[in-house]
């Protein structure tokens, strides 16, 4: 009997490990290298504190995900509600007790770690809407109660996020938990007249914003207005790009980069330091791995049988698109510059710690496609 138990908890193992997405795997590994790489850059072609830092932090994360990924999917349904709330209580105690940098109290200082709250926030909002949108009908979705509850749970966290402030990060994490609220079947009515009001209330938000914020959107608008000052980052970043022409200028070999024209290359412009070294080329391949990345998740959440798996891998899929589209039209001077890491490539342990645990769910789905959740 004890070796039976035994060999069935053995093949049950064996079972989850070939059902687990390689593709997927591939390129978060392939991620991972580019990423390491590029960071090996941005610290000289030396491995120093970036390249160390980050390679650990990878290396802890990936593991950690493998690991989230062999658990049941019907676990992480059950933290839903539970690990909001536990990180709307880690947002609250950052604004009282957070540590402080570059004007913004952002951060959990853990000793070993400085946790960014709004990071997380941007997986659990996810998780926490699959969860109460999970076992609702499709008319009642539309209902007033449903949609005020759904504008709760995306406004609480985003107040928080402001209030550190942090407006770019607040912005994503409503972005995070709109795209639920899409997949989940609102009527595209309340999309329209919700971009209609924010588009004719645009002057009164403006009038809301702090100083540097606004100087921000000047500076989009024309670089050109103060290109020693606000608009500097933004003009060397375009400079950096359009000199890589179409092969770049070779690995380790980015003058911009090493010349130390480009402030914050190992973190939100790190694409820049990448498209300036490998190029046109280079950067296609980059999003070509992208988007097979995005593509898998999606397609792990078409053969999932719970909705609640559905929704989160199709939210989630879609929100590291609108990540890499917004860090990528922010370096190239098509978007306002609000703080948006690339995934896994930017230097940040919290935005990977998140990203990761949003790819442990999704290989969670993947190894429990079976599983329903009543």
């Amino acid at each position: 009997m004890y070796q039976h138990n035994r060999l069935s908890k053995e093949n049950n193992i064996f079972k989850k490990f070939r059902n687990l997405d390689y593709v997927l795997l591939i390129c978060i590994l392939m991620l991972g290298a580019i990423s390491l790489a590029t960071m090996y850059s941005t610290d000289g072609g030396e491995i120093l504190f970036h390249t160390r830092s980050h390679f650990i932090k990878f290396v802890i994360f990936f593991l950690m995900m493998l690991v989230i990924s062999f658990i049941n999917v019907k676990f992480w349904f059950s933290l839903g509600y539970l690990s909001y709330v536990f990180v709307i209580g880690m947002l609250i105690w950052t604004i009282n007790f957070g540590v402080t940098a570059s004007g913004s109290q952002r951060w959990i200082d853990l000793y070993f770690i400085n946790i960014q709250p709004s990071e997380l926030m941007k997986i659990f909002i996810i998780l926490c809407l699959a969860k109460y949108f999970h076992r609702m009908k499709l008319q009642n979705v539309n209902s007033f109660y449903a949609v005020i509850i759904s504008l709760i749970i995306i406004f609480i966290p985003m107040g928080l996020v402001i209030i550190q402030p942090d407006l770019g990060t607040s912005l994503l994490i409503a972005l995070s938990g709109i795209v639920v609220i899409w997949f989940a079947g609102l009527n595209h009515k309340y999309f329209f007249y919700s971009c209609l009001i924010s588009i004719i209330s645009l002057p009164f938000i403006i009038s809301f914003l702090k100083p540097y914020q606004k100087l921000r959107i000047l500076t989009f608008l024309n670089p050109d207005r103060d290109p020693l000052g606000a608009g500097y980052q933004i003009i060397q970043s375009k400079i950096a790009v359009g000199s890589g022409g179409l092969t770049g200028k070779g690995f380790l070999k980015g003058t911009q980069s090493y010349l130390e024209f480009l402030p914050e290359k190992h973190t939100d412009f790190i694409f820049t330091l990448f498209s300036e070294e490998f190029g046109f080329f280079g950067s296609v391949i980059l999003l070509l791995i992208y988007g097979i990345l995005i593509y898998r998740i999606i397609k792990i959440g078409s053969i999932s049988r719970s909705y609640f798996a559905k929704l989160f891998c199709y939210s989630f899929g879609t929100s590291i698109f609108i990540y890499i589209v917004i860090n990528m039209s922010m370096v190239l001077g098509l978007l306002p510059i609000v703080g948006s890491p690339l995934p896994i490539m930017s230097y940040g342990g919290s935005s990977m710690l998140a990203t990761m645990i949003g790819f442990g769910i999704v290989m969670s789905a993947k190894t429990h496609s079976e599983q329903s959740i009543a």
